[in-house]
């Protein structure tokens, strides 16, 4: 994943009412932290943020170009949304250093198509990974190219980028390939399930008269 430069402001105001000031001014409040450090309180371009993050994904590796202050090599650690309104209220930001590895997560894309007459159901769309914070993948692969019924991918049958390390639980099912329904079973369940719903008003009707 490539790194972004970001422009950020240090910030002298806070609490809720400084919070939606600098909203309203186009710009999202947010906090640096990390090694040992004391946090810094800045503020990011709202509309630049977004953008990075549409295009880049919740893990860019930011370099803040921090207004009277030297650069910082950042990772959004927690993005705070407003439940209704879907505007970015907060952003908290991991401080890094090169070489230095994080535990992040990453999304999962299965691609391909299994053997016909299979139904794929996909459980998992990320998974955890411990990895180099400058090289951190965008997503991960798993091709199900032909892939026939019965087969399970777990966690660890996902190939990882070099020097990642999985984090997550080697129980973790990823993709699950089952033979799908036959058109007979279909109906049939159609049926089982439409003769209750008779059963049912019948007796509603014997009980009424």
């Amino acid at each position: 994943m490539s790194e972004v430069r970001l422009a950020a402001e240090q910030r002298n105001e806070f609490g809720k009412g400084a919070a939606r000031r600098y909203r309203r001014a186009g710009k999202i409040p947010a906090v640096l932290y990390g090694h040992g450090s004391d946090p810094k309180h800045l503020s990011l371009p709202t509309v630049d943020f977004a953008r990075v993050v549409r295009e880049n994904g919740r893990n860019a590796v930011l370099t803040l170009d921090v207004t009277g202050g030297k650069s910082e090599l950042a990772l959004c650690k927690e993005i705070t949304t407003h439940p209704t309104k879907n505007y970015i209220e907060h952003v908290d930001l991991l401080l890094v250093k090169r070489g230095e590895k994080v535990t992040v997560n990453v999304p999962v894309v299965v691609t391909g198509e299994a053997a016909p007459g299979t139904l794929v159901a996909q459980d998992a769309n990320e998974i955890q990974l411990e990895v180099e914070a400058t090289h951190i993948p965008e997503q991960l692969e798993i091709s199900i190219q032909g892939v026939e019924a019965g087969t399970q991918i777990h966690a660890p049958d996902v190939t990882l980028p070099r020097g990642a390390t999985l984090q997550s639980s080697e129980d973790v099912l990823v993709v699950n390939i089952s033979e799908a329904p036959t058109e007979a079973e279909m109906e049939s369940e159609i049926d089982t399930s439409g003769a209750g719903v008779v059963e049912e008003a019948s007796e509603e009707e014997t009980a009424s008269q």
